[in-house]
């Protein structure tokens, strides 16, 4: 049981408690409602952090905006959830943007999002943060990086009474109201300061909630040595943070002389900003168990960092669960609501107050393979998959049969019409057809469907007549199907004009949100994978090798992964191009790639598919074939929220 709550399970008589203290009643496996929302203590503290962000000579002070009900103050003591964000007075939070609210003295009336309304009535305290530098706290925010981490673990250490905190008039106060057993949620930014503060190990941090988070900001900004964005960090810090620019100047200089944009390395920098391996946080510490979301198609908070969090916690036996859709950069209580709350509520229920339901009997993996369409397995990547290797052909071919030595194919790093490189319409339109910029090799109609789960790898020999060139390497789907639409503005969803409601509401915070249906699109090709490399990069991020002209060198790197179904009588196609004008901000090159054939391919793992077999057949092209043409493939707004 939970230490120091008061329990009962109904039906089940209650635990040897006094009568005097307020219970949590927990009913087949969830707590149920029992606390007044309307009559809930809505206050604000401010923590002490450990860092000064903006170098003013104090320790920063963190905003911590508290809703918990009111029979704290008759000795219950009840878990924290927490959502810690840089957003509250700027883009706001979900999809309806919503902000906080205060009252004349300055306490909170308006919580965004449900968590608030559904949570507070079952015995859980929910704490609003603003992060370190935004919004009421002191400091100056860093994009992902010490200090924005460090205020959120200050507020779990004062949960549980290692650090300080003092009420607005400057008197000291402690949690006294709390367990001590907090959970953090937040999508984006706020899922990607969960993962930062899990991996400082601090005590008291049970579980995580991460959708669409970041890992590695590294990761975010660029894949190896290609840029996504340039002025990124200083960038995002001048969104968050509405005070006067003049306040944080010099930290954002610092931000942008770190990042490096000039060569797009790795540094030491970029250290003190991966949750993985860094300089402050490291996911060695972790011990939170992980309820992770992630759409496969989030081209703003890209897969990747869903990918290496997960591997690298499955590694230490981390306790795990996760939701992998179809759509964009969006949270699930946008994508399937009422088994997102059931879920989310089980899954609390057992990590925060240790009731004994079904949360971890279930399958680990919720994945969705298309539009509404959910299947359940036990792990992530599929445990079934096995290895499909495919290889371009000098007769433009994409099949099993490796080509012939000395075959050879190339295209030139050209800057497109923007003199940006050439878009993903440009590079996967009529792929039959000879283009300078890109080359694509497509096979013959699938003999058998099958589903990509994992992520694909691409293996090549290049020569370059420059010392280096950006790559980029597209998996893409040729057929005719109906696909969730996440190009559009970057969500696969579309807002309903009627609501649903998820918790108790008062007149200044009800719990009522607008419905979405998905977005769907009818097209003939989708891009299955990309990715990206700066040749000069290759075997090192931080430790660039630029090329030798005229001379084959071997390249490795990763896609994004992907759930994706390989449909029976589509072809697939491998492109290989210069930089990408929708994903890059790079400067093309000029080189000239000339890629040894024999020695290329692309790996990725697939499932079986309706007809029980574990591998595709791919077959070559037995006749010439005409791809789809002026292919338009919009670029989406690009926004961190």
């Amino acid at each position: 049981m939970l230490t120091g709550a008061a329990v009962a399970v109904a039906g089940g008589g209650a635990t040897a408690m006094a009568r005097s203290v307020p219970k949590i009643v927990v009913k087949d496996g969830v707590t149920q409602p029992v606390f007044s929302y309307k009559d809930a203590i809505r206050e604000h503290v401010y923590v002490q952090s450990s860092v000064d962000s903006d170098r003013d000579g104090k320790p920063d002070r963190i905003n911590v905006d508290i809703i918990r009900p009111k029979e704290t103050q008759q000795g219950l003591k009840v878990p924290v959830i927490m959502d810690e964000s840089p957003y509250y007075d700027n883009l706001g939070r979900g999809n309806e943007s919503e902000k906080k609210t205060y009252d004349a003295n300055g306490n909170p009336v308006k919580f965004p999002l449900f968590y608030d309304n559904y949570f507070v009535p079952r015995g859980y305290a929910f704490l609003a943060v603003d992060m370190d530098g935004t919004t009421r706290s002191d400091g100056c925010p860093v994009s992902g990086g010490p200090s924005d981490v460090l205020g959120g673990k200050a507020v779990v250490d004062w949960l549980n009474g290692r650090a300080k905190a003092f009420k607005p008039d400057g008197t000291p106060v402690k949690a006294t109201w709390t367990t001590g057993h907090t959970g953090m949620i937040g999508k984006s930014y706020d899922g990607t300061l969960a993962n930062g503060v899990a991996a400082t190990g601090v005590r008291g941090l049970d579980t995580i909630v991460p959708i669409s988070a970041i890992s590695s900001w590294y990761d975010y900004s660029r894949m190896n040595g290609v840029k996504y964005w340039t002025d990124e960090q200083p960038g995002l810090a001048d969104v968050v943070d509405t005070d006067p620019p003049a306040k944080c100047a010099a930290v954002n200089a610092g931000l942008d002389e770190g990042e490096d944009d000039a060569t797009g390395n790795y540094n030491a920098y970029w250290k003190t900003t991966n949750y993985l391996r860094g300089s402050v946080t490291h996911v060695g510490a972790v011990h939170a168990s992980i309820f992770a979301i992630q759409g496969v198609n989030d081209l703003n908070v890209k897969d990747k960092q869903f990918a290496q969090w997960w591997q690298a916690l499955a590694q230490r036996g981390i306790t795990r669960k996760v939701w992998l859709h179809q759509r964009g950069h969006v949270d699930p209580f946008d994508i399937r609501r009422d088994d997102w709350v059931n879920t989310l509520h089980k899954w609390f229920d057992h990590e925060l107050m240790k009731v004994p339901n079904d949360v971890l009997k279930q399958p680990r993996a919720d994945i969705e393979v298309g539009p509404d369409q959910w299947i359940t397995q036990s792990d992530w990547p599929a445990k079934d998959a096995r290895t499909t290797v495919l290889r371009p052909g000098a007769d433009g071919s994409l099949g099993e049969q490796r080509a012939a030595q000395g075959a050879t194919a190339s295209f030139t790093d050209a800057a497109g019409p923007q003199n940006a490189g050439y878009t993903e319409g440009d590079m996967v339109s009529d792929p039959t057809t000879a283009k300078p910029f890109r080359l694509a090799f497509t096979s013959g109609p699938l003999q058998r469907t099958g589903r990509l789960s994992g992520t694909p790898d691409v293996r090549l020999s290049v020569k370059l007549d420059k010392p280096t060139s950006n790559v980029t390497a597209l998996l893409v789907d040729y057929g005719t199907d109906t696909r969730v639409d996440y190009l559009g503005d970057g969500s696969g969803i579309t807002t309903l004009n009627t609501e649903d409601c998820h918790g108790e509401s008062t007149p200044a915070d009800d719990a009522c949100y607008k419905r979405t249906k998905v977005s769907t699109i009818t097209s003939d090709v989708n891009v299955v994978g990309r990715g990206w490399l700066d040749v000069q990069n290759a075997s090192s991020l931080s430790d660039p090798k630029p090329v030798k002209p005229g001379r084959y060198y071997g390249i490795r790197w990763q896609t994004l992964s992907q759930e994706y179904m390989l449909k029976k009588g589509h072809r697939l196609a491998l492109v290989l191009a210069g930089t990408d004008a929708d994903n890059n901000t790079e400067t093309p090159t000029g080189a000239t790639v000339t890629v040894d054939l024999s020695a290329g391919s692309i790996r990725f793992p697939v499932v079986a598919g309706q007809d029980g077999m574990s591998a595709l057949d791919v077959p070559a092209p037995k006749a010439a074939w005409h791809g789809p043409s002026n292919v338009v493939l919009p670029r989406q707004e690009r926004k961190l929220y």
